[in-house]
């Protein structure tokens, strides 16, 4: 089933009607709230999205579109061609972002693309549901260590806790894990705040009855509902709008709320973890956050280290995501050269832990013959970090692609490198590569 997702009408009825032509079971919606309404409550696989929505910004909208539907993949569809949305987008988990006007023979393949995609999707989602494991911390630099002694020491306690750090840095990992060691029986519960608009937002988290705005067809369970007993992670806490803040102070503080449409008081019970990378005080201090809900939010703070400053932990971190993206694939573990380990440390990682793993999949994405070479990574890290590779390390990079173009032909490789055999084959030996 696929979900249509356009404000404008004319073009959200016409792209519904060809698709139905080509046999697709197609919904449609004209916001974001009422998209996320039919994404919650039907079998949707596929959403296409409209990027400027009147109550939310399409590229955000992507995470929550993959938090509520994990399974779902999302084509985002723009009238501006929008390089960096493009990449955001693409960041975010799109499975592609498209211009719109593009012809329907690029449009439907790229949608039977995604339902393959989706259905793949599934498949794995089911094999990791059996096979459950906990959320782990990979490092060992000091700056890790103690924030995980922290974790380990609020875990079992009920006091809300607010995480800080740059964007990257795995403040949902730790939140997960927080709420696995507390042994609550309750879910984990995660809600980007900056991906709604005020309404849409309250909505989320505290439900609404049928019939509280327009596009309210049912009634709502609201994700404080949801987290009963369990956790509530509100992540990029500082983008919440100021007209929430008081209402979430107020469950926090009494442990009520009221529904959208409703007058009567519900109760709730959970544990709050929240995270920003935002500096709060200095939002209070410009009248953006309030200081009491800050007060009440940062019990127990946890500052999470930026990636350049724990570079001992890039290596374990690399290892695992490749072992992970080798079991997603089916491929078997690549030769890793030791000059791709030196290229990842001397990398600045503006992104943190997401930039990282992203650049892993795309290298075994782009490796050939089973090997991992610092020419797999983008470009952006092989900038960072070029002017630290040694001569040995152009050398072995140039002698490889060399043998790769002749097919292991080692005399005629040893022609071009004009170089004799033996020396050659000292080099493989040398470098690895016989």
């Amino acid at each position: 089933m696929l979900l249509l997702i356009d404000d404008e009408l004319k073009l959200l009825k016409l792209l519904g009607m060809i698709l139905r032509q080509e046999g697709f079971e197609v919904l449609e919606a004209s916001s974001a709230r009422s998209g996320l309404q039919m994404l919650e409550h039907q079998p949707v696989e596929v959403v296409l999205s409209d990027v400027r929505l009147p109550d939310s910004f399409g590229v955000e909208l992507v995470a929550q579109y993959k938090k509520m539907k994990p399974e779902a993949e999302v084509i985002l569809m723009t009238a501006y061609g929008n390089i960096p949305d493009g990449i955001q987008a693409m960041k975010n988990g799109a499975f592609d972002y498209i211009v719109k006007g593009d012809d329907n023979d690029k449009i439907i393949p790229l949608v039977h693309l995604a339902l393959e995609k989706a259905a793949k999707n599934r498949k794995k989602n089911t094999h990791t549901t059996t096979s459950h494991s906990k959320t782990e911390i990979i490092g060992s630099s000091p700056a890790i260590v103690l924030a995980k002694k922290l974790a380990d020491k609020v875990a079992p306690k009920q006091a809300a806790v607010l995480l800080t750090g740059e964007t990257g840095t795995g403040k949902e990992v730790f939140a997960r894990y927080i709420h696995e060691k507390s042994g609550v029986q309750g879910k984990f519960i995660a809600v980007n705040c900056a991906a709604f608009s005020g309404d849409l937002l309250e909505s989320e988290l505290f439900g609404h009855k049928k019939g509280a705005f327009t596009g309210a067809v049912a009634d709502k369970k609201g994700l404080v509902e949801e987290a009963e007993n369990g956790t509530l992670f509100l992540d990029e806490l500082g983008e919440m709008p100021q007209a929430l803040q008081p209402k979430l102070l107020r469950l926090l503080e009494s442990g009520e709320y009221i529904k959208m449409g409703e007058s009567k008081v519900s109760r709730a019970n959970f544990r709050l973890i929240s995270a920003t990378n935002r500096d709060l005080e200095s939002e209070i201090a410009r009248g953006n956050f309030r200081q009491d809900l800050f007060f009440r939010l940062n019990v127990f703070g946890i500052h999470l280290p930026p990636l350049r400053e724990r570079k001992e932990d890039i290596r374990p971190l690399a290892e695992n995501f490749i072992k992970r993206f080798c079991a997603e694939m089916d491929t078997p573990m690549p030769e890793i050269s030791p000059s791709f380990y030196h290229q990842l440390a001397q990398a600045h990682w503006p992104g943190n832990i997401r930039e990282l793993r992203n650049a892993l999949e795309r290298a075994l994405i782009l490796m050939e013959n089973g090997q991992l070479e610092p020419i797999s990574l983008p470009e952006n890290i092989a900038e960072d970090s070029a002017p630290s590779l040694t001569m040995s390390d152009v050398e072995r990079q140039h002698i490889k692609k060399i043998l790769n173009h002749t097919g292991g032909n080692k005399s005629e490789a040893a022609r071009l490198l004009g170089i004799g055999i033996a020396t050659l084959y000292r080099k493989l030996d040398e470098y690895g590569l016989r």
